[in-house]
């Protein structure tokens, strides 16, 4: 027999302040149907019924021509302009305006599209409605590779050696980290870049802040490739600060999901290898990462545990 709780009574019965029931997907494909899934499955186990909870979907034609999975799944959806994803997906303009139409309580951004971008959850928070991710600083924070890495050695998380070695920061209101310690980790030119290589030892990784997806990021083995290496990323990624690391031979792609609400309690699930990669890009995630020690691997949530509560990350 399923006794049935209505949201409001859950929400009360453990201290919750907001009740979330109108959820705005903003997301599709898979990222998309597992969301929906999980939160309907959540629903029927903890409130006796998965209707307690409405999804509205964003689908685009190219979904609609699909008849993909997650608009049948949503209980209704809001036809977003075709094309790429900054059209839709990725446009937070257009996310945060279905958000206020369609009066939910909060937007669930899923992976990729719109997810990583800063200004999703600040414009959110302006229309009083619950991001379901982390804030805005702490998008910014994590975001850049070497504001990310100072706070890393702040928590105590083991790095490979760089030419920021030492560097510790505590993160601003605003996700920035103070300019100094910043400045001192960037590198300025190729000269300073060669005397850091010599430092860590060849071969290096040079790398640019703000680049991904491949970008802004060579292998280097020698002061001459470092030279080439300096020129190109410099190029490819205009602006932004460089920094360098000891390159790992023979690596694995492992990574720690983690989860955190806003009370700044944050847990470690469980880990995933996500070596197999295409120019760059995750093809698949498998899990667990059999692949390292047990030890090592928990010491490493460990770690990835102390860094997300120093900068209370949420999601």
């Amino acid at each position: 027999m399923t006794v049935k709780t209505s949201l409001e009574e859950y929400v009360k019965a453990h201290g919750g302040q907001r009740v979330i029931r109108r959820i705005l997907i903003a997301n599709n494909g898979m990222a998309a149907t597992k969301a929906i899934l999980s939160m309907r499955q959540w629903a029927f186990n903890e409130l006796g019924s998965s209707g307690e909870l409405e999804f509205i979907a964003m689908a685009s034609k190219d979904d609609l021509e699909a008849n993909a999975e997650f608009i049948r799944l949503a209980d209704s959806y809001v036809e977003v302009p075709p094309g790429k994803n900054v059209n839709n997906y990725a446009n937070v303009p257009l996310i945060v305006e279905i958000a206020k139409q369609k009066a939910v309580d909060c937007v669930w951004p899923g992976w990729g599209h719109a997810s990583e971008k800063p200004e999703l959850p600040k414009a959110c928070a302006e229309a009083g409605i619950v991001f379901l991710g982390p804030t805005a600083p702490v998008m910014h924070a994590l975001g850049d590779k070497i504001a990310s890495t100072i706070l890393a050695q702040s928590s105590k998380v083991p790095c490979i050696p760089w030419n920021g070695e030492g560097i510790t920061a505590e993160i601003q209101s605003d996700g920035s980290i103070p300019e100094e310690p910043f400045k001192r980790a960037c590198l300025q030119s190729y000269e300073e870049a060669k005397a850091c290589a010599k430092r860590i030892g060849y071969p290096v990784v040079l790398k640019a802040s703000e680049g991904g997806g491949g970008k802004g990021i060579r292998k280097c083995a020698n002061d001459e490739e470092l030279k080439v290496g300096w020129e190109q990323v410099t190029a490819e990624v205009v602006g932004s600060p460089i920094f360098m690391m000891q390159l790992c031979t023979g690596a694995r792609h492992l990574e720690v999901q983690l989860v955190g609400d806003e009370y700044g309690n944050c847990v470690a699930l469980i880990g995933r290898d996500c070596s197999t990669q295409r120019r760059f890009q995750k093809i698949f995630e498998e899990g667990p990462p059999t692949i390292a020690d047990k030890d090592d691997f928990r010491e490493a949530e460990k770690a990835a545990q102390r860094l997300s509560m120093s900068v209370g990350y949420r999601g």
